[in-house]
């Protein structure tokens, strides 16, 4: 039997800005350098920093943290960030990613009642990814739930893998709220997932972003299937801090969620991984159905990186 050994994959984990709201953009560079992060995903909504290019540019330089990801501002609280029209955001979203050398943007798929932005959204997606080196990735959502009645909000679907999307974003708190197989999902996305919001949840109606081991979705799973598997992508701590009674109590949870990532990704393997990652497809039915392999849960520790020294500053969900 070959002897196991530990696979460092080319995966990178990033610190969404989301992750320290009530804080501001500012201070989710200054956590991501202290905690030893790769870089950020920055959340595109009503912060004026994270709508400036050229404030976040500084922010990268300064604490010498890259900008992996630019979520695209798709929330209902986002509505009137950089313009009412949905296609000029994702231009925008697409050009802040080039200029500040992020590789991925992340997309919702439209609420309902945006007709046409949703009638022409797969094929409008496909052809702006087709414009650009920058991956446009698709994230699944879930149902609207209030008492036992359920809305569905999004279209054509909260379930992304059921259209032609060239890659896909996969978020665990989501696939806990929408009470959805999250490793049947994964195995549907195949090759054509290129990136992770790691998050947890425990089946709520409500969108939860629990720190990761803290809930009932495969956290640990998926991402020792994707040190298996070699993956490439990012994987995006995407959780709610907004219950921390101090920014100690929040950066906790941080180094914890950073940790939990970095030992995953991390884990032992008896053959070795793959040279390269996944390589995009271009329809369902090429993708390959396997889901990633199993990991263990593990007891919750510290982060395990060196932490780098940042400056001040202060960001949302």
């Amino acid at each position: 039997m070959a002897e196991p050994v530990v696979r460092i994959p080319d995966a990178k984990v990033a610190l969404s800005t989301a992750s320290v709201y009530p804080e501001s953009t500012a201070t989710a560079f200054e956590i991501a350098a202290r905690l030893g992060y790769d870089g950020v995903e920055v959340m595109v909504w009503t912060d004026p920093v994270s709508q400036d290019i050229e404030a976040l540019r500084r922010l990268s330089d300064y604490h010498e943290v890259p900008v992996l990801a630019v979520h695209a501002p798709c929330l209902l609280i986002t509505q009137r960030v950089w313009s009412t029209d949905p296609w000029v955001k994702l231009q925008r979203a697409r050009a802040a990613a080039e200029t500040l050398g992020a590789s991925t943007v992340v997309v919702h798929p439209p609420f309902r009642w945006q007709r046409q932005y949703a009638r022409d959204f797969v094929t409008g997606i496909w052809r702006m990814a087709e414009e650009t080196d920058v991956r446009f990735a698709v994230e699944n959502m879930y149902p609207w739930r209030y008492r036992d009645r359920e809305m569905l909000a999004y279209a054509p679907d909260w379930d992304v893998t059921k259209y032609d999307y060239r890659h896909f974003t996969v978020d665990l708190s989501h696939t806990a709220t929408a009470r959805t197989d999250a490793m049947a999902m994964i195995g549907r996305m195949g090759d054509r997932l290129g990136h992770v919001h790691l998050a947890d949840g425990n089946g709520s109606a409500k969108d939860e972003h629990l720190v990761p081991g803290r809930g009932t979705q495969p956290c640990a799973e998926l991402l020792a299937g994707l040190a298996g598997n070699g993956f490439d992508g990012q994987v995006v701590i995407e959780v709610n801090t907004r219950r921390a009674m101090s920014a100690a109590e929040r950066e906790a949870d941080l180094a914890e969620a950073l940790a939990f990532a970095r030992r995953h990704l991390a884990a032992p393997s008896s053959a070795p991984a793959p040279s390269s990652g996944p390589s995009p497809s271009s329809s369902p039915a090429s993708a390959p159905s396997a889901a990633p392999s199993a990991g263990t849960r593990p007891e919750q520790s510290p982060a395990t990186r060196s932490p780098r020294t940042g400056s001040s500053g202060a960001r949302p969900s």
